[in-house]
C-alpha cells in the first residue's frame, strides 16, 4: 500500500489521481490531501476518502473544514507551512506535486529535502529552480516522476534506453484553439474563447497557457531539466489530434513515440505505479477509428511566448524565473479581461527586460526574483 500526499486535491491532477486511487484501493491510498481554497470539494473528498490529514491554505476557510470533519478521525490544518509540513511527514510515502503555480515550489523542495518520491505535475517547479530541484533529487536519493503526458510518455520512451544518447526530443503541442487564426483574428481573442481548449480538460490557468503555448515554453524547459538535454534539443511539434503524446529520436535516427487517448488519468497512474503498469478504466486508441495523423511546425510569430521561454532558457540564471512570474500575473489579469490576449506576451518580454538577472541563484535569490517580477509585471498592466 502506498500512502500518497496530494498537493492540490481539489484541482484537475488532483481530482484525476483520487479516480486512479479510486480504481486500485489496495495500492494506493489518499494520505493526505490539500486544497488551496475549495473548502466544499476538499470536505467532499475528506468523506470519502478518509485521508490521515487534509490542509486548506486559505486559513479563513480552517473553521468550516474542521467543523465539517469533526466525526472523523482526519487532521485539519491550515496554511502554506502546514502543506510544507505534510509533504515532508515520515508516514507518507509519496508525494503528488499538483498545485498550480509558483506556490508548487516550496512544499516540492520540503518533500525532496525529506527524501520522498515526488510525482511532478507542476512544470513551474522546474522552470523556476530547475537547478535547485535536480541537486535535491541527488543529494536525498529522491525518485522524480514526470506526470505531464509529454514528460511521461518521454520517460516512457526512454525505459530501457539509459546508455543510448538522446539526439532529440520531439515535444508534441495541440496548437491550442487558436493554431488557424489569422493575425486578424488574434487581435480579437477573448479569455472565454481562450478557455475552450480543444482536446483537454484542463483548469484555467493552464488553459490559457496552451493557448498562449507559454505551456509549451514551459514543458521544454522541465523536458531540459529532466532529461539532461539543452534547449535546442527540443523540438515543438504541432500534433492537432493529441495522439502521439511526445517522442524520442536517438542518434541513429530512431524515433520511439508513445501514443494513446487525451487521458491524464495514464500518466498520473503510470508515475503513481512505476516501474509497473496498472489496469486502467478508460477509453482505448482505436487507430482504424481515428485514420489520419496530422504534424506541423509551431509558430512562434503567432505564439510568441513560445519563443520567449526558449530565449529565458538560454540565458538561464532567475530568467525563467521571471518568465514565470510575469506570466502568472499577464495570465491572471487576461481571465480577468484587465490586459487583451496580445498583451500577455508583452507584459512578459518587458518583464524579463527589466528584472534583476542573477546567473547563478540560490533557492533564496528564486524567491526574491519571483517578488520583483511580479512587481514590474503589475506596474506594466
Amino acid at each position: 500500500m502506498k500512502r500518497i500526499a496530494i498537493l492540490g486535491s481539489t484541482g484537475s491532477i488532483g481530482t484525476q489521481a483520487l479516480d486512479v486511487i479510486r480504481q486500485h484501493p489496495d495500492r494506493f491510498e489518499a494520505h493526505t490531501l490539500t486544497a488551496g481554497s475549495n473548502a466544499t470539494l476538499l470536505i467532499e473528498q475528506a468523506r470519502e476518502f478518509r485521508p490521515d490529514a487534509v490542509v486548506i491554505a486559505d486559513e479563513s476557510r480552517y473553521a468550516e473544514v474542521r467543523d465539517a470533519l469533526t466525526d472523523l478521525p482526519i487532521k485539519v490544518y491550515a496554511g502554506s507551512e502546514a502543506i510544507c509540513q505534510v509533504a515532508a511527514a515520515d508516514s507518507v510515502d509519496m508525494v503528488l506535486a499538483a498545485m498550480v503555480g509558483f506556490a508548487g515550489l516550496r512544499p516540492a523542495v520540503s518533500a525532496l529535502q525529506a527524501g520522498k518520491a515526488l510525482a511532478l505535475a507542476n512544470k513551474e517547479t522546474l522552470v523556476v529552480a530547475g537547478d535547485v530541484m535536480t541537486r535535491l533529487v541527488c543529494e536525498n536519493h529522491c525518485a522524480l516522476l514526470p506526470v505531464d503526458s509529454e514528460h511521461s510518455a518521454i520517460f516512457q520512451c526512454l525505459n530501457g534506453e539509459s546508455h543510448n544518447c538522446i539526439e532529440k526530443i520531439l515535444l508534441t503541442a495541440s496548437g491550442g484553439p487558436f493554431r488557424k487564426f489569422s493575425d486578424e483574428e488574434m487581435h480579437h481573442v477573448t479569455a472565454a474563447e481562450a478557455l475552450r481548449h480543444p482536446n483537454w480538460q484542463m483548469g484555467a490557468k493552464i488553459t490559457i497557457d496552451s493557448a498562449t503555448m507559454m505551456n509549451k515554453g514551459f514543458e521544454m524547459i522541465e523536458a531540459c531539466w529532466l532529461f539532461g538535454l539543452k534547449p535546442q534539443q527540443v523540438q515543438v511539434v504541432v500534433q492537432p489530434e493529441s495522439i502521439i503524446h511526445s517522442a524520442v529520436q536517438f542518434e541513429d535516427g530512431a524515433v520511439i513515440a508513445q501514443l494513446g487517448t487525451p487521458d491524464m488519468r495514464l500518466p498520473i497512474q503510470y508515475a503513481l505505479s512505476y516501474p509497473h503498469r496498472l489496469p486502467l478504466q478508460a477509453p482505448r486508441l482505436d487507430l482504424f477509428q481515428l485514420g489520419t495523423l496530422h504534424f506541423e511546425p509551431a509558430n512562434v510569430k503567432r505564439f510568441p511566448c513560445l519563443a520567449l521561454a526558449y530565449e529565458a532558457m538560454q540565458r538561464g540564471g532567475t530568467a525563467p524565473c521571471a518568465l514565470n512570474a510575469a506570466n502568472e500575473v499577464a495570465n491572471l489579469a487576461f481571465r480577468q479581461e484587465h490586459i487583451s490576449y496580445l498583451d500577455i506576451a508583452r507584459i512578459i518580454e518587458q518583464t524579463i527586460e527589466r528584472a534583476p538577472m542573477i546567473t547563478a541563484p540560490t533557492l533564496d535569490d528564486y524567491f526574491q526574483c519571483d517578488a520583483e517580477a511580479r512587481r514590474i509585471a503589475n506596474e506594466l498592466l
